[in-house]
């Protein structure tokens, strides 16, 4: 019985934290930008227009899919609805020399950091990726994927829509 509480309870708080990120805002951490520099991520923001946050790493081929997938669409997607897209590098010092040249060979137009501390990624409960969130005008997340399935693009796409016309999406 003891046994079964606290398998209970640990199921409970796992649970609980990974939703905690739902309806939260974007939290604090210092991030490098490409030249070099760093902000913080609690700067990141769209003037009242949604924000993709996408998490990925230069050695992970679903995560560069999945935001290849996104950059067809992402000028039109943008026109649209306002959304920006900040992609987000989980690299480590060792790698993250490859993000900028990922960035030009792809030919990304995201805003994109290196999060090489993974300070950010602990932030936002990250634990793999691809992981990719939405962000409302008002700078809460209100939608989070993991991994990436070929045409899961669609679906963030969907939300993006709804969210840029006022509509709210169902908690993912």
């Amino acid at each position: 019985m003891k046994k079964l509480l606290i398998l209970s309870s640990a199921i409970i708080l796992s649970l609980s934290a990974f939703k905690s990120s739902d309806g939260d805002k974007i939290p604090s951490a210092t991030v490098k930008k490409l030249d070099g520099s760093t902000t913080n991520s609690n700067t990141f923001s769209n003037n009242g227009k949604p924000i993709i946050i996408s998490f990925w790493a230069t050695w992970c081929k679903p995560c560069k899919k999945e935001l290849d997938a996104i950059n067809e669409e992402y000028a039109e997607l943008q026109k649209e609805t306002g959304v920006k897209l900040i992609a987000i590098s989980i690299d480590d010092a060792r790698s993250s020399g490859k993000v900028v040249t990922d960035v030009k060979v792809k030919g990304w137009t995201y805003e994109v950091y290196i999060d090489e501390n993974q300070d950010f990624k602990r932030a936002m409960n990250v634990n793999n990726v691809p992981h990719t969130f939405l962000v409302d005008g008002e700078g809460k997340i209100v939608w989070s994927h993991n991994s990436y399935a070929e045409g899961d693009e669609e679906k963030l796409f969907e939300h993006v829509r709804k969210l840029a016309k006022g509509e709210k999406i169902a908690a993912h």
